[in-house]
């Protein structure tokens, strides 16, 4: 006598197997905030691991800020019982906020482009907004790694900076950052990788000869030295110097940079292309 099949579904008599499970829900995305501070921590790790990277933000600035403090070699325009090093130490760490705003987004950002990974992870949860908001934060923990040892440095080799200065410094450092990053990303969105790097290095070299960062306005010739004011190096520059010196914000170097930071922010949204 045959017996009667089981309904689809149900378990047979005498059949030892459970009832099965119920399907998973799909995962979800992490909070925005925490999709950007995962790509932050991402982002400094990389430029923490790369050795071209260090070369750039950490090694070439302490070189410039113990040579420049301990030679007679580079006009640094100081004035009667001022020393090197107070002239130097705030102009380097203004180069090392340009390095990793600047340079350093600047290459890693174009050959992100050129390989895909941007339009890549602007298709995620994460999203363009988190994935710019999460750079710019990878950014500020570099700065704050940079500004801590090539502090350290400097410090070592007699620098005394006026401690009023931390937070017009801080301030500083914090809207130059976003000038620099936006004109990073302006250069990256519009040229080739290889443009790029060639234009971001040649950048970095020009600005650090002659850009108001580590050589002070005052001590360059002619009208250059007037029209390094209104650059962004400059003033940031000039402004991490009076902070330094004296504890004061400096108001015209801070305009400055606010400026840049909104007009390369309008025009790297308005140009910058992910492909």
């Amino acid at each position: 006598m045959s017996e009667t099949p089981a309904p689809v579904g149900e378990t047979p008599p005498g059949s030892s197997r459970g009832p099965s499970p119920a399907p998973r829900a799909a995962p979800r995305a992490a909070p925005p905030g925490a999709r950007v501070l995962a790509q932050a921590r991402w982002e400094a790790g990389t430029m923490l691991r790369n050795g071209e990277q260090v070369l750039l933000t950490l090694v070439l600035p302490a070189l410039v800020l113990v040579g420049l403090s301990r030679t007679t070699l580079v006009d640094l325009g100081l004035e009667p019982g001022q020393r090197a090093v107070d002239v130097v130490a705030p102009g380097v760490l203004a180069l090392a906020v340009l390095s990793t705003a600047f340079t350093g987004q600047a290459i890693a950002t174009g050959f992100d482009r050129r390989s895909g990974v941007l339009r890549l992870l602007a298709t995620t949860p994460l999203g363009r907004g988190g994935l710019v908001a999460g750079r710019v934060l990878g950014v500020l923990a570099v700065e704050a790694v940079q500004v801590v040892l090539l502090g350290a440095v400097a410090l070592a080799v007699g620098w005394s900076p006026e401690p009023l200065g931390l937070l017009p410094g801080a301030l500083l450092v914090l809207v130059g950052t976003a000038a620099l990053t936006a004109l990073a990303l302006l250069l990256a969105g519009v040229l080739r990788a290889e443009a790029v790097l060639a234009v971001a290095n040649l950048v970095w070299a020009a600005l650090l000869v002659g850009g108001g960062v580590v050589v002070p306005a005052d001590a360059l010739p002619g009208p250059w030295g007037a029209l390094v004011h209104v650059l962004p190096s400059g003033a940031l520059g000039e402004g991490l110097r009076r902070a330094s010196e004296d504890g004061a914000l400096d108001l015209p170097a801070l305009g400055v940079l606010v400026v840049w930071a909104l007009a390369a922010s309008l025009a790297a949204r308005r140009w910058f292309r992910w492909d």
